[in-house]
């Protein structure tokens, strides 16, 4: 399957947080840049495929809606990914019924396009400590979501079954986002899922020796004053770690690996 115009719409997840590359727009690459430049190659030197990522790291589902559907259906996409609702479910209250209800509704609009939409469920937290207690919420989000992709035609990426991401080499150290390795395997993932051939394989693992408890202490106290305070501040204050972030590719390009994308080619602005 052959692709030309895919555009990426979410939060830091898509727009790569954990994957970094100084080279590339927010010094991120992430799964979906992974995605494109296989896309790329499938059109051939020159080809006319284009790729836009309009995700930005902290948005609420509804913001995700009003600020990146339409400009993503003004392009015209053949292929559209999204992922919204996980700083929703991590929020105190959440109205899970009422959230997915107008997910559903952004979905439809984005599957009656015409292009190929291609969803995913949350991951499983029954693995970590500190997101188990919300378990519950993200395993009634995952039976909303993939209610809705049934009902759109939307391929689904099953988050909630990869329990290889139980290892926790697969995310950043401040275990939210997902590592290198995390994200060339949700890359391997999308690609399979949408049945489109590559020669995407995952990254070697770091060999990690068991740690003391007291070393896991030392380690859990940075974390909470590197990654989760500020997490908490940010809650506390209204306040987004995107309040000043831009979308790494607002308009359809072509990527060059390791460079910024250029642009598109007739026919893909």
């Amino acid at each position: 399957m052959t692709f030309h115009r895919y555009v990426a719409l979410g939060d830091s997840f898509t727009e790569g947080v954990g994957d970094p590359d100084a080279a590339r727009p927010n010094g991120l690459r992430g799964w979906a840049d992974r995605v494109a430049e296989v896309l790329a190659e499938a059109t051939g030197p020159g080809g006319d495929f284009g790729y836009a990522n309009l995700a930005i790291r902290g948005r609420k589902l509804h913001a995700i809606l009003e600020e990146q559907v339409e400009p993503a259906l003004a392009l015209r996409p053949d292929l559209v990914t999204i992922y919204a609702g996980a700083n929703d479910i991590l929020r105190p209250r959440v109205d899970l019924d009422a959230l997915v209800a107008d997910y559903d509704a952004a979905l439809g609009r984005l599957a009656g396009s015409g292009a190929q939409l291609v969803v995913w469920t949350a991951f499983d937290p029954g693995g970590s400590a500190i997101y188990r207690p919300v378990r519950g919420r993200f395993a009634l989000y995952n039976e909303l979501v993939r209610e809705s992709a049934d009902r759109h035609g939307a391929r689904i990426v099953d988050f909630w079954r990869l329990r290889e991401y139980r290892d926790w080499r697969l995310w950043d150290v401040d275990r939210m986002h997902m590592s290198p390795a995390g994200h060339q395997r949700m890359a391997i993932e999308v690609l399979d899922t949408l049945g489109v051939e590559h020669a995407l394989a995952p990254l070697e693992l770091r060999d990690v020796a068991p740690g003391s408890r007291r070393q896991q202490l030392r380690d859990d106290l940075a974390w909470a004053r590197g990654s989760a305070a500020p997490w908490v501040h940010r809650r506390l204050t209204g306040r987004s770690s995107g309040d000043s972030v831009s979308p790494r590719h607002p308009t359809l390009g072509r990527l060059v690996t390791g460079a910024a994308a250029t642009p598109a080619s007739p026919g893909g602005e």
